[in-house]
């Protein structure tokens, strides 16, 4: 019997959100970073402090993502809850050096912040669709890419560009193509407030 009608719908959606500060962050701000001590990391260079956002520097950098997070918060989950940063560290890739797939654990949403102008091209953040290892490989033909079949989403980030995305997804940075450095923060968040319900003894607060 030949298939009369034939219908695709998503299920679920896996957003990023995006959201430009341009404006917050101070040419002194930008020095205080980059003077930073930085340590080796799996590829690239890290801060030796982790938690970079408690700096009293940065205090404007860190009320600005928070309010980033509070939009995110009450227009994208609806949730009464806070979300708020826990730790913040910066990123350095020099030339060839980009950044390995890894996902954040203990971590709700995690973000990425571009203060300070970008190389070019500013080597892409890539977000991988799958979260377990895959033992079956079954990509789409070229060109046939959709977002029901696609398992990867490159993301071109942009200055004073702050990205937010569910900790659990796989990413990476690619390798840094230019002669230039590409500097960013990197931060991860938890929640604040009560969880639960009190007469289904569910109740937590946080």
């Amino acid at each position: 019997m030949p298939v009369v009608s034939h219908e695709v719908h998503p299920l679920f959606a896996e957003p990023y959100f995006r959201a430009n500060i341009a404006g917050t962050i101070t040419p002194a701000q930008i020095e205080f970073i980059q003077k930073l001590k930085m340590v080796n990391n799996t590829e690239n260079l890290i801060s030796e402090n982790l938690y970079i956002f408690e700096e009293p520097e940065l205090k404007s950098i860190k009320d600005a993502v928070q309010e980033v997070l509070d939009i995110y918060t009450r227009d994208v989950l609806c949730i009464p809850q806070r979300i708020h940063v826990t730790q913040s560290w910066s990123l350095t890739n020099k030339t060839n050096v980009g950044m390995h797939g890894h996902s954040h654990s203990n971590s709700i949403l995690s973000g990425s912040l571009y203060y300070c102008p970008l190389p070019s091209p500013p080597s892409n953040m890539v977000f991988t669709r799958h979260v377990t290892y895959q033992q079956i490989d079954l990509p789409p033909e070229p060109g046939k890419r959709n977002i029901f079949n696609t398992p990867i989403t490159r993301v071109i980030p942009k200055q004073d560009d702050v990205f937010l995305f569910s900790s659990r997804l796989t990413h990476l940075v690619e390798p840094n193509a230019s002669n230039q450095t590409r500097y960013s923060i990197a931060f991860n968040t938890f929640v604040k407030g009560k969880l639960g319900n009190y007469r289904d003894v569910s109740e937590l607060t946080l």
